[in-house]
């Protein structure tokens, strides 16, 4: 797939205008949006992903189904990562009104470190095949770890990277508004929201290492990659309002996940043999893959959403069997039950 600079130029300029319209909007009026304002927007950024889907099958052969793919396992990646912007958010505490914000300034973050990254992974794979071994090997690795600690509670912990900026920058305990610095005393300061703008940045970085990977296991064209990668982003924000609350009922997303990249991991390491040796080894098409993939996040939804209504049914039993029953009462005048006994003696 040949892409032109100029097509690269246009699919950029779209993506940042989108992207400005969207600040506009945000910093103008900041609010917490509403379930169906969010689903609204969700609308609005998986019907332009469908609609650029739809320029691909009409204009080229078989890019589609690829762009499709890799849309929708960055995607289902990106809402494993809504776990930890939950955690994010709230251990700094930012207001409600402020967090479509944090999480837009941190989401164009994210997209400029992607293509970063996207650019380097291309570099990788056309300078040397066997890269897909080790994209394979750290896919298995992560979905491993997804499984071993998929049921372990989490919190937000600062890393290295973030003391230190707090370190090199005075920070404000309170939030001065929307404002990323403010003047104390002569002093210039900078306030938490310049922080968990810098920690969703970071975060989203080390999701990165992960998500590239898995992208290029279904697609190598860096086009592909980037534009899957940034319509997955670009509705993450909203999706956040949308099912925050919901994310706990999906008790089994990181089972689920973790199927989908050891898939992934595992089709990875054929292509590698392939392309090295001569071993007569299959490769996994894309579109069997866009069938596995869709199966297991309907199977994980399935799942989840099962064990979570039984959860909420039996609680209510077994905090009604865990109540001590009632004492029996005596009858009035018969403190310790034993009148009767004594009008027999």
């Amino acid at each position: 797939m040949d892409i032109a600079p100029w097509i690269w130029a246009v699919t950029i300029a779209v993506l940042l205008g989108v992207i400005a319209v969207d600040f506009v909007i945000t910093a103008r009026t900041p609010h917490e949006p509403s379930m169906r304002e969010a689903g609204i927007w969700i609308g609005v950024y998986v019907s332009l992903a469908v609609l650029f889907g739809v320029g691909l099958a009409a204009f080229t052969d078989g890019q589609a189904v690829d762009f499709f793919t890799g849309w929708i396992v960055e995607y289902s990646m990106s809402m494993d990562n809504l776990f930890v912007f939950i955690l994010i958010l709230g251990a700094f505490a930012v207001p409600p009104e402020h967090r479509q914000r944090v999480l837009l300034v941190g989401i164009a973050l994210a997209l400029l470190f992607r293509g970063l990254f996207i650019a380097l992974g291309a570099a990788a794979v056309n300078a040397f095949a066997g890269v897909f071994y080790l994209f394979g090997a750290f896919l298995l690795f992560t979905a491993w770890k997804l499984i071993a600690g998929g049921d372990e509670d989490e919190e937000f912990k600062e890393n290295a990277a973030l003391r230190a900026v707090r370190k090199v920058l005075p920070t404000t305990d309170d939030y001065h508004g929307s404002r990323l610095t403010v003047r104390i005393d002569g002093r210039r300061m900078v306030t938490p929201m310049l922080m968990v703008m810098i920690a969703v940045g970071m975060t989203d970085i080390l999701f990165a290492l992960d998500s590239i990977p898995a992208i290029f296991g279904i697609t190598q064209e860096p086009y592909l990659v980037f534009t899957a990668n940034a319509f997955a982003l670009m509705g993450l924000r909203q999706l956040y309002f949308l099912i925050g609350g919901l994310l706990d009922r999906l008790v089994y997303l990181s089972h689920g996940l973790a199927v989908i990249l050891g898939f992934i991991g595992v089709k990875l390491i054929l292509h590698a043999v392939h392309e090295t040796t001569t071993w007569p080894v299959p490769e996994i098409p894309t579109l069997l893959s866009l069938v596995v993939i869709l199966l297991t996040l309907l199977v994980t939804a399935a799942a989840s959403l099962l064990k979570s209504r039984r959860t909420a049914t039996a609680a209510p039993q077994a905090t009604a069997e865990a109540q001590p029953s009632a004492p029996a009462h005596d009858t009035p005048g018969d403190p310790d039950g034993g009148d009767a006994d004594r009008l027999k003696v």
